[in-house]
């Protein structure tokens, strides 16, 4: 039997999105103009038309129902769509409007994004840019965000992923390090020598990176030591040019340093190994006008970094 489209629904997708976004009724009633009375009247609404409890609620927490689950996963993206959609028909002229929400990696956000960000805000003054500073992607679409950027090679999903950089990993130390334990040969020497290896923090796995060495096709896995582990990328260049121990580190954060002599590339022959940066949004399909702006501004400023 044929049923009707309840149309009603549409409007209450927004408070819902809005609930999600905030964590909570009464945020996401401040967020959108409402009361948090008014906020949980519509999230009812929602519920009497379509059957079911989107959400479980007590006096202490709130968290989605299964039905509520698949019922976000099914229409959110469509209302992120139509957004989209609207943007692109308003911004016919060329001109970002609007609020983005960008879900960034800690370490391009502190070394690279954040002299720059200036500069893009100038360009589109129309555009609201929110910048979220996480180690790890989440749920792009539930959590309302528009584009995510992050290093390393994507991990299976719906998400549209595109590549905008490659890194080398370069292996780095100060020279006040060196003076005091010497410098290492081979990056087989850095176990066996018992160096103090300052470790990253992987946010995939939470256990540190493995150390290894390109050179081409070549390629060798290393166990190192070390008592420090972080996951700020600021913090583990800084610890290295402090001369606390051996880091490896991205090569456009290391390079001021080295040209300055505040460290020491320590295996030029073994630093073939790269490291992807990529922007990922939610659909190909509808990409609107403020996040291509971000990305043709994003691919001009990563030129530079390219070798």
């Amino acid at each position: 039997m044929f049923m009707p489209f309840d149309s009603r629904l549409l409007s209450g997708l927004p408070v819902l999105s809005a609930v999600l976004e905030a964590g909570g009724f009464a945020k996401a009633g401040q967020a959108l103009g409402l009361t948090q009375s008014g906020v949980s009247r519509a999230i009812q609404r929602m519920e009497e038309r379509l059957g079911c409890r989107l959400f479980e609620r007590t006096s202490k927490s709130m968290r989605l129902t299964e039905e509520g689950t698949r019922f976000c996963q099914e229409a959110l993206p469509l209302l992120a769509h139509l957004e989209a959609a609207a943007e692109d028909a308003a911004n016919a002229t060329g001109v970002a409007r609007g609020r983005l929400r960008v879900n960034i990696d800690p370490s391009f956000a502190r070394v690279f994004l954040a002299s720059r960000v200036g500069a893009f805000l100038e360009a589109h003054p129309e555009l609201q840019l929110e910048l979220s500073v996480r180690d790890q992607i989440g749920d792009l679409i539930a959590e309302g965000f528009d584009a995510a950027l992050r290093f390393g090679e994507p991990e299976p999903s719906s998400l549209i992923a595109r590549r905008l950089l490659q890194v080398h990993i370069l292996t780095c130390a100060a020279p006040a390090y060196l003076a005091r334990r010497g410098r290492p040969a081979m990056p087989r020497n850095l176990g066996a020598e018992g160096h103090e290896c300052l470790l990253f923090r992987d946010p995939t796995t939470g256990r540190p990176f493995p150390w290894e060495f390109h050179q081409g096709k070549r390629k060798r896995s290393v166990e190192v030591s070390g008592r420090l582990v972080v996951n700020d990328a600021q913090m583990h260049l800084e610890a290295c040019i402090a001369g606390h121990g051996i880091a490896q580190v991205m090569d456009f954060t290391a390079a001021p340093f080295l040209e300055s002599g505040q460290l020491v590339e320590l295996f030029p022959g073994w630093a073939d190994e790269l490291f992807p940066l990529y922007l990922y949004h939610p659909s190909r399909h509808f990409v609107p006008a403020k996040l291509k702006v971000l990305t043709e501004f994003l691919v001009s400023a990563l030129e530079s970094l390219k070798g």
